[in-house]
């Protein structure tokens, strides 16, 4: 029992290791985007977004070279389903957020046709190193689409003063964000060994959580600000980012398999990324009842997983 909680201990420690972390790497990435002249929608979708997936990349990553491809996978699937459910509903229960400057049809279509090809491709159970290099391919050719088209979001860019201390935020964050999320894995496959879940479960949960927290922060603090372009861009933007950046880095260094029961959990991210995209594009916002159906909708696959692992 002791060994459960010691190790239920690191994680919690962890995780906050991680949110401060990536929260370091947030400012001192923004600090410099703006610099450079990048809307708010843009960086949401870019700059930032990579640093609230910064954890997932490393959390992945790790998982990957170890061998433990359901972690590896799982993070990704359960982070995923945490930015668009319980990250976004939390943060449409606190203030329902317009979606008239968020190009749905665009990031929506990308988000779901992503999706639909990681599906196609995890039919097999296995994702192979040429398949994370065309993922890899796919994100770097959003990235520069969005910055070279940053101007077409037809936002005020924000003013902002490079520092360098924001070089300095930006790689301590990210030595932080490794250092964690190393000893989070560790302490993760352990614990699922010790009270006999499966380590996708784990990954999908318990993870998935703890590296899903700076999205939360982050969206959170923008839609306080009512920068509400900046919050929901980072969500779509970070899990473009789980799904092509930190699965194709993962494939690239190991290529991974997963468990043939969890693949099930796949059709239900689909669906559930189809859900998001109606409600961001019904009535032009997300009113605190979707934000609650989305909430409830992510509890009932967490306890769904359970009941079949």
């Amino acid at each position: 029992m002791m060994n459960v909680f010691f190790n239920l201990l690191i994680i919690a420690v962890c995780g906050v290791g991680l949110w401060w972390s990536a929260n370091l790497v947030v400012d001192g990435s923004t600090n410099i985007a703006r610099k450079l002249g990048i809307s708010n929608l843009a960086i949401g979708l870019t700059v930032i977004a990579f640093g609230t997936s910064a954890p997932e990349f490393a959390v992945t990553a790790i998982a990957a070279i170890k061998g433990q491809g359901d972690i590896s996978v799982s993070n990704v699937v359960g982070s995923n389903f945490l930015n668009l459910g319980l990250v976004l509903g939390s943060v449409a229960l606190f203030r329902a957020i317009p979606t008239t400057q968020v190009k749905a049809r665009r990031e929506g279509a990308i988000l779901i046709g992503g999706t639909l090809l990681f599906i196609m491709l995890m039919a097999d159970f296995k994702m192979a190193r040429w398949e994370g290099f065309l993922f890899l391919a796919l994100l770097i050719a959003y990235i520069l689409y969005m910055f070279f088209n940053s101007s077409a979001n037809q936002e005020k860019i924000p003013e902002g003063e490079f520092k360098y201390l924001d070089v300095i935020k930006l790689i301590s964050g990210l030595v932080i964000i490794l250092v964690s999320s190393t000893y989070l894995v560790e302490a993760a496959v352990v614990l699922a060994r010790q009270i006999g879940i499966s380590e996708w479960m784990i990954g999908e949960t318990i993870v998935a959580l703890g590296t899903s927290l700076p999205e939360l922060a982050t969206s959170l603090a923008a839609v306080i600000r009512g920068n509400y372009g900046l919050s929901i861009g980072n969500l779509i933007g970070s899990n473009l980012f789980n799904l092509f950046g930190v699965l194709g880095l993962a494939a690239i260094l190991r290529p991974m398999t997963i468990d043939q029961d969890a693949f099930s959990h796949l059709i239900w991210l689909l669906a559930f990324m189809v859900l998001v995209v109606i409600f961001i594009r019904t009535n032009r916002k997300i009113s605190r009842l979707k934000g609650a159906v989305l909430i409830l909708i992510n509890a009932a696959v967490w306890v769904k997983g359970f009941l079949e692992h």
